[in-house]
């Protein structure tokens, strides 16, 4: 390993979306069990109080995730530039940009519970609200989240870095996220704290994130990486 090289760094930013699916995951393990909706005053205060310090710590895991998810759009945005599809490279710097927003505001909303709950009626009528609306927030990241995902596959495919029978292949899986986006039914799998949204998109995201961050990082070359790599390599 030589952090002189260009090509190390390029790699390293290439590979960022591994790396923000692994943050991600490590966050969610540390956060534990989220209240769902409607949940009792009892629920609230035993997990925003009783899991203050689990929560605070998995908000700097999310935060490490946000930062390497912005990190892989601007690498999938440059891969997709340099073959021409500057239009599906806007795409992915935006869907990236406004899923991680999405992401931060809902930390926001564990972190400022886990700080500062209040256990008195009005608190707790609050405390329900955001928990609520954290859930909410969680359905509507459902939409970049998939053109995150949608951007590099017709990008990817249209740059021909793909191929036509893997781009179906991989097609579905920007569909099956963004129904997340519909999950709003008042209780069970299809509901915002169901396991649709909860397990099946959270998990298509994370295999489709590591499958193009990995082929990217693949793709780099010592000629290109001395061109192409990030102002950090200088």
């Amino acid at each position: 390993m030589n952090i002189y090289d260009p090509s190390f760094w390029a790699r390293v930013w290439r590979s960022a979306g591994i790396q923000s699916i692994a943050f991600f995951a490590i966050g969610y393990i540390v956060l534990g069990e989220q209240p769902g909706v409607r949940a009792t005053p009892a629920e609230l205060v035993s997990f925003y109080h009783g899991d203050r310090t689990r929560i605070l710590i998995a908000s700097v895991f999310f935060g490490f995730a946000v930062l390497n998810l912005m990190w892989f759009g601007a690498a999938l945005a440059s891969a997709l530039r340099d073959e021409g599809m500057g239009g599906w490279a806007g795409a992915a710097t935006a869907a990236t940009a406004a899923f991680g927003a999405v992401v931060l505001i809902t930390v926001t909303i564990y972190a400022a519970l886990a700080y500062s709950i209040t256990t008195g009626p009005a608190g707790l009528q609050l405390t329900s609200a955001l928990n609520d609306f954290s859930w909410v927030l969680t359905v509507l990241a459902s939409f970049p989240a998939a053109m995150v995902l949608m951007s590099g596959t017709f990008g990817l495919w249209r740059a021909e870095i793909i191929s036509t029978r893997l781009y179906w292949m991989i097609f579905p899986a920007w569909v099956l996220v963004v129904l997340g986006g519909t999950t709003w039914a008042s209780s069970g799998f299809w509901a915002p704290d169901g396991a649709y949204l909860q397990f099946v998109t959270p998990i298509i995201f994370a295999v489709m994130v590591t499958f193009f961050s990995g082929l990217l990082t693949k793709r780099v070359e010592p000629s290109e990486a001395t061109e192409r790599a990030p102002v950090m390599a200088g």
